[in-house]
């Protein structure tokens, strides 16, 4: 796994000089790696032709530690009476026209700035990391599709697309990933990644499930308190001039907490 990185625009009146991350997995094996160190694959670009991916505040469930949330619960109640067969579909769905059509509107409908495009759609279907598509369905009918990646002990949540006129005003996007969760621990995984965690309307994938961890950079830390106001300070901006190094009450309590931990 090779790591570069790509300067980022300076901030010099605070000693900020910041670069953004990446990694260029050499085999199979590297995906593992990649993500257990906190990348995370990047496809913001359709015409890249390597497998990229990039260092973020990635997010991750403990599947050996996870737990029901009192959340989690009311919305499974919700669903009871409701059969969901969940299928594998990679095989006969990468050039479906009725999926692909499907995922276009989910994404013109949810996505900011219509950021899933035709071009973008086939590139993410095309990627080596990308295992499998599961299908969710009730009756003869398809109501979620959930892309991804299985490496090692680890599940990738990756993109998923569903009915966002399902009857009864049901929280299906919850649900498929409750479902997913328990999908992956079924089938022995050790661990399940919810994409990343910045600004607080993402705070809901910490709340809603226990055994969350995130990435801070350095290490997997659990401290979900820490999270929140990170994420707050998301929200405020707070992180633009100076990262956390700097805005610390005591920065040499920053460095030692990284470089004497077990």
């Amino acid at each position: 796994m090779k790591i570069f990185y790509a300067e980022a625009a300076p901030h010099y009146s605070s000693y900020t000089f910041p670069y953004g991350i990446y990694c260029l997995p050499q085999s199979s094996k590297d995906y593992s790696n990649a993500y257990n160190s906190g990348f995370l694959p990047y496809t913001g670009n359709p015409s890249l032709d390597r497998p990229i991916f990039y260092k973020a505040r990635s997010l991750r469930l403990s599947l050996t530690n996870f737990l029901e949330s009192s959340e989690s619960r009311r919305m499974a109640r919700k669903f009871e009476g409701t059969t969901v067969a969940i299928r594998d579909g990679e095989g006969e769905l990468r050039s479906d026209l009725g999926f692909l059509n499907f995922a276009l509107e989910y994404a013109s409908r949810r996505f900011q700035k219509g950021e899933l495009g035709t071009d973008r759609l086939d590139y993410l279907l095309s990627r080596p990391y990308l295992t499998g598509i599961k299908v969710f369905s009730v009756g003869e009918d398809d109501i979620a599709y959930l892309l991804y990646c299985a490496h090692g002990p680890h599940f990738h949540y990756w993109f998923s697309f569903y009915n966002l006129d399902f009857p009864g005003n049901l929280p299906l996007g919850k649900y498929v990933m409750w479902r997913s969760i328990h999908l992956a621990k079924d089938e022995g995984f050790k661990f399940i990644y919810l994409g990343t965690c910045y600004g607080s309307k993402s705070l809901y994938k910490a709340r809603d499930f226990k055994g969350v961890e995130y990435h801070d950079g350095n290490f997997w830390n659990s401290d979900l308190k820490q999270l929140k106001t990170i994420c707050k300070l998301d929200d405020e901006n707070a992180l633009i001039c100076a990262d956390r190094l700097k805005i610390s009450e005591d920065q040499n309590a920053f460095i030692r907490s990284i470089f004497e931990r077990d």
